[in-house]
């Protein structure tokens, strides 16, 4: 059998249980009240179910027990029993609301578990500066906080619908074709798996309305740790001699792919510290929350922000097929990623505090603000008949209905 076959019949596996799982996930936790009430800070305004992270873990889980049986060496333990521990640690803090601390002490030790059990860790820097391998006196706390550090960027996202769930098919997709590409058939596999999953919970958590349900921490935390596993892996000895033979800048290809989440949560946090702010304390100064005040709908932030990511993946990508070196290749990401996060968010908003006064004093903002008010009110699509089209064939599927 084809690889792509395979490929095939784990991704359909894959879709089908998450497709199936989500009204099953969706009724229990209307049944228990398990929803996100909004507040000042939040951006709906009636409580929300918040396990759809337990209907993406479902697919996963069923991709992963096919890949055991499909896939050579697809040993796969001790990823499926950290994602579990990470979905189970999220849905804890979506009921009990966990503090920072204990919430970071046991994503540590998951992390910190799974690199003892698989042996994944940033072991070398793939030539980066001329640097290749690193003791593990480094490589290890590195990857301890690399691993960490890509999990809350994962959180911290999940701010309008669509962002999250679309952020983890475009990120676990350019993860699958580099993996495809050099050879790794686990990594691609459970790349792709990961994509058919979110699927089903993507549909409903952008169109549905009475099937309206958030990812919650449980999918976000499982969801980063995903990548992390993909960061981690690429990273280390035992999969990134084989990109590095390929002229792939493992370091440069991750930060691509993982740009947006790294860079938006450095500069929050950043900003937070200078104001004297812990680095956790919510506010609304994301990158989603600029275009929401832009009047951008829910589904054009989302489109927007994942569209300058894979803007940066795309730039990654033509230097490595042009033969760029491995420092061109992680320079130009690196300065992309501070261009789209910190250069955009600062230009955008001092745009909006400038141009004329209006009789109240105030600022009215830049021609160049007012542009980009014009793209968020062209992107309510919410108002079409495509869009009203799609949210009746979501809601009122057989499955959601016999629920």
């Amino acid at each position: 059998m084809s690889m792509t076959l395979k490929l095939i019949i784990m991704s359909l596996l894959s879709l089908v249980t998450a497709t199936v799982a989500f009204p099953i996930v969706l009724r229990y936790a209307r049944r228990h009240n398990i929803v996100d009430n909004p507040d000042a800070r939040k951006l709906h305004r009636s409580p929300v179910p918040v396990m759809g992270g337990v209907a993406v873990y479902a697919g996963i889980l069923a991709g992963c027990i096919a890949m055991y049986f499909l896939v050579p060496r697809s040993s796969l333990n001790w990823s499926v029993l950290a994602l579990t521990s990470m979905l189970l640690l999220g849905v804890w803090d979506d009921i009990k609301n966990l503090s920072a601390v204990l919430r970071f002490l046991i994503q540590f030790g998951i992390v910190g578990a799974y690199m003892w059990f698989t042996g994944h860790y940033i072991g070398s820097l793939y030539g980066i500066f001329g640097i290749h391998e690193i003791s593990p006196w480094i490589g290890i706390p590195l990857s301890l906080v690399a691993g960490v550090g890509t999990i809350n960027a994962i959180n911290m996202i999940d701010g309008v619908d669509g962002y999250s769930s679309g952020f983890g098919i475009v990120a676990c997709s350019g993860f699958a074709v580099v993996f495809i590409t050099v050879g790794q058939q686990v990594w691609s596999s459970l790349a792709v798996i990961t994509v058919s999953a979110l699927l089903p919970f993507f549909m409903h958590n952008v169109f549905g309305k009475k099937t309206k349900m958030f990812i919650g921490d449980g999918g976000t935390m499982m969801l980063g740790f995903m990548m992390a596993i993909f960061e981690l892996g690429a990273l280390s000895p035992k999969v990134g001699v084989s990109m590095e033979s390929h002229g792939i800048g493992v370091a440069a290809m991750t930060l691509a792919i993982l740009c947006i989440p790294i860079f938006d949560t450095l500069r929050v946090m950043a900003a937070r510290m200078l104001r004297g702010h812990s680095p956790f304390r919510p506010d609304k100064s994301h990158l989603h929350h600029l275009f929401i005040d832009m009047g951008f709908s829910h589904i054009g932030t989302a489109i927007a922000i994942l569209l300058m990511n894979l803007t940066v993946i795309l730039v990654w990508l033509l230097l490595w097929l042009c033969g760029a070196s491995i420092n061109t290749q992680t320079i130009v990401v690196m300065i992309l990623g501070f261009a789209v996060t910190f250069g955009f968010y600062k230009l955008m908003r001092w745009q909006q505090h400038h141009g004329p006064v209006g009789d109240d004093g105030t600022p009215q903002g830049t021609p160049l603000w007012h542009a980009f008010c014009r793209f968020g009110k062209w992107s309510q699509f919410e108002k079409g008949k495509l869009w009203q089209t799609l949210q009746r064939l979501v809601d009122d599927n057989w499955m959601v209905k016999k629920g």
